[in-house]
């Protein structure tokens, strides 16, 4: 670089150089045309993406840390919260469960939440394992089962013999009931002998027994919130007993109606769910789906039948309108149709169970009477009652609508 001045004669060259400085100079790794730069680009991208999967990685440790200690608190806390509960059954290591049922190999069935296996306790006695699966849900359906029924007693509710609480392993023993649920005793029309009359009736009033126990001679109100043919299990002598106490709610004395999630099963929960506004008259509208089930032999909701007649329900109110119950009575029993007359007097009590409003059911003490003979249904309920209840829409519609938000479990 060079400046050149001009005065006059005389006359002036200078040079002044000029260094290139390193920062504005171009290295051959940063130029697009030189070899190395795509694989210096690539090494970036890398560092780049390793660096956000590292810090993705260890948020999700957090996390998980954060939740084991949060799951490990709670089972901690609800095993010396179970401890604390007075008049509990026994409390059996996950250890001894797995020797009385010779490490859970005799399954006698499965649902939603687990299984159940047989097995003999050492003292010789026959009991039924539950073995939960899973978190949520299923803690609170543990914990709602032995608060319950763990120390309460009844001929007609199934005997929690004992638990299990131990780190994640949920497990529940009852007395073994010999012959298994209801459902498949009334749903399986391959099952011989099929139920006689005087067993159906006794069944029936085992359960009503059952939960007139529950909502008015225990210290609280118990509501079940979840009966239906599968939850009603069946002894030796096909005494009927209520089961399975997952969604049940303890409510007291003094209260006559209660705010609760929805939960329950299709096809028995009753109408006023829709409003979560609820009282012990929902197992009241359950059981009048149970009884309708076991007169008839078959279940609330059947998709093998023509469409008109899959809701039990609606053909029942049809049935009844043209006169003609006695078509409904079990066909798989010679002994129900026999005593089809006693059957359908039967199904006028189902009738009052099942009325829209609430407050027209009877309570379960006044349905034991009924079936005792005590009180007359005719004078407590008149034909009016019986079709209002039963021809109401929102009926039909709730009934073949209505999805529950908890499932319930086996």
């Amino acid at each position: 670089f060079s400046i050149e001045k001009k005065e006059g004669f005389d006359s002036a060259t200078t040079f002044i150089k000029v260094q290139s400085s390193p920062i504005f100079s171009q290295s051959p790794s940063r130029n697009p045309s030189s070899p190395n730069f795509p694989q210096r680009k690539r090494q970036n991208t890398t560092v780049i993406v390793g660096s956000l999967l590292g810090t993705i990685f260890g948020v999700f440790l957090i996390f998980s840390f954060l939740f084991l200690r949060s799951k490990n608190g709670f089972q901690e806390y609800e095993e010396d919260y179970l401890d604390n509960m007075l008049g509990m059954p026994t409390r059996f290591s996950y250890e001894e469960l797995k020797n009385v049922t010779n490490n859970f190999s005799n399954k006698l069935g499965e649902g939603g939440f687990g299984s159940v296996f047989r097995g003999i306790l050492p003292s010789g006695s026959e009991v039924a394992v539950k073995h939960l699966v899973g978190f949520g849900p299923v803690n609170k359906s543990f914990t709602a089962e032995v608060q319950t029924i763990g120390s309460i007693h009844h001929f007609n509710l199934v005997t929690l013999v004992g638990f299990c609480a131990e780190k994640s392993n949920r497990l529940l023993v009852y007395e073994y009931m010999a012959n298994g649920s209801l459902d498949q005793w009334i749903f399986n029309k391959n099952q011989e002998p099929a139920l006689g009359w005087q067993i159906r009736k006794k069944i029936i009033l085992d359960i009503a027994k059952g939960l007139a126990y529950l909502h008015e001679e225990c210290n609280q109100k118990i509501l079940h919130l979840d009966i239906k043919s599968q939850n009603i299990l069946l002894d030796e002598n096909f005494n009927a007993k209520v089961s399975d106490f997952g969604l049940s709610k303890l409510i007291g004395r003094d209260q006559s109606r209660v705010v609760t999630t929805m939960r329950g099963t299709p096809g028995y929960m009753a109408p006023e769910w829709l409003s979560s506004v609820i009282t012990e008259k929902v197992d009241v509208y359950s059981f009048g789906i149970v009884v309708l089930e076991i007169l008839c032999g078959r279940q609330n909701f059947d998709s093998s039948q023509q469409e008109e007649d899959r809701h039990l329900v609606g053909l029942f109110r049809r049935k009844q309108e043209m006169g003609q119950l006695m078509d409904l009575v079990d066909k798989c029993s010679d002994d129900m149709l026999s005593n089809a007359a006693e059957v359908v007097e039967m199904m006028k009590v189902a009738a009052w169970c099942l009325q829209t409003e609430y407050v027209r059911r009877p309570s379960m003490s006044i349905v034991v009477k009924l079936f005792e003979g005590s009180v007359d249904v005719v004078g407590n309920m008149n034909e009016e009652d019986f079709l209002n209840g039963l021809t109401h829409e929102a009926m039909e519609t709730f009934v073949s609508t209505v999805l529950p938000s908890m499932l319930s479990g086996p």
